[in-house]
């Protein structure tokens, strides 16, 4: 016999009920910015391998992990400033900020670089916890955080220096890049105010754009909010050639671990080299709520987790 579980869905009702109205202030935020909603599809033929993300297979096409490639297609074709919140999908994704399914954001501007998108998410969250009566201070798990602008921003080989064991070029050396990102640097950002953490080694920024001035660079940031990431950025690559290369070694990479191997995307390949310079966000929702509502885990924050179906 199955248990009832509806007490559960009794005593989230204040969070389900802020997760609409915060929703409903990023829909808000776009719009009065002229940015274009537009709704891209789930299930996708190829999405882009990358080493750490896996799809859930649907016969011979997959979950989208992201509205990325379908987004990115659109500003090829001329849209300039379009926006999505949708369902994502990732396997192998489950703890207290994860979950196998989630909701997404994702922006995208045509004519900009990463930079302009750490303006944009100062904007956002300060006038979204504004709606909601933040008076610009989140509370966190005891942890109170001043939205006020400036954000800080810190470059990658920064951070390693001011809070790491080892430097970042020990740490690709050794391959122990992420799990020194995310057990010695994670928990030290943003505990004051929000952290931009940007400028990561080309090889953690599979889709963005290099450097200009240091080929060993990729311009990509996230941000960092109470030690919680809640959003990754790209200035985007747009160079097809180059692109299909790093899919190629993605799709190398994934075989020597030993995962699931994904079509190459040639749709997306041959829509490349018509997208201007531009730049691209995804930001996840259920986290986004889980720090407005003061909650510790996702689990809070939406209806039904996978358990409760």
């Amino acid at each position: 016999m199955i248990e009832d579980d509806s007490w559960r869905l009794i005593v989230r009702a204040d969070a389900l009920h802020l997760r609409a109205r915060i929703i409903q202030a990023i829909r808000r935020f776009f719009q009065d910015r002229n940015f274009l909603e537009i709704d891209t599809p789930i299930r996708i033929p190829a999405p882009a391998p990358e080493l750490h993300i896996d799809a859930f297979a649907t016969e011979t096409w997959f979950l989208n992990t992201s509205p990325e490639l379908c987004m990115k297609r659109l500003l090829a074709a001329g849209y300039s400033r379009i926006f999505q919140i949708c369902k994502c999908f990732r396997a192998g994704e489950r703890g207290d900020r994860h979950l196998p399914e989630f909701t997404m954001l994702e922006w995208y501007r045509a004519g900009v670089d990463y930079r302009t998108l750490m303006d944009d998410c100062e904007a956002l969250i300060t006038t979204v916890a504004t709606e909601i009566s933040l008076d610009g201070v989140v509370s966190w798990q005891g942890q109170k955080i001043s939205l006020n602008a400036p954000w800080e921003r810190i470059s990658v080989r920064d951070a390693f220096a001011r809070y790491a064991t080892i430097s970042a070029a020990e740490a690709l050396r050794t391959d122990r890049f992420d799990e020194i990102l995310a057990c010695e640097i994670e928990p030290q950002l943003g505990m004051e105010i929000p952290v931009f953490l940007y400028d990561y080694p080309v090889e953690h920024g599979a889709l963005a754009r290099v450097k200009e001035t240091d080929p060993g660079i990729a311009e990509r940031f996230e941000l960092y909010i109470a030690g919680l990431e809640l959003a990754n950025a790209f200035s985007e690559l747009v160079d097809a050639g180059e692109q299909r290369r790093r899919f190629a070694e993605a799709s190398r990479d994934r075989k020597r671990k030993g995962s699931p191997a994904y079509p190459i995307p040639e749709r997306f390949l041959q829509a490349l080299p018509r997208m201007s310079p531009s730049a691209g966000i995804a930001l996840g929702v259920d986290r986004l709520v889980m720090l407005l509502a003061d909650k510790p885990r996702i689990d809070d924050v939406v209806a039904f987790t996978p358990e409760s179906l």
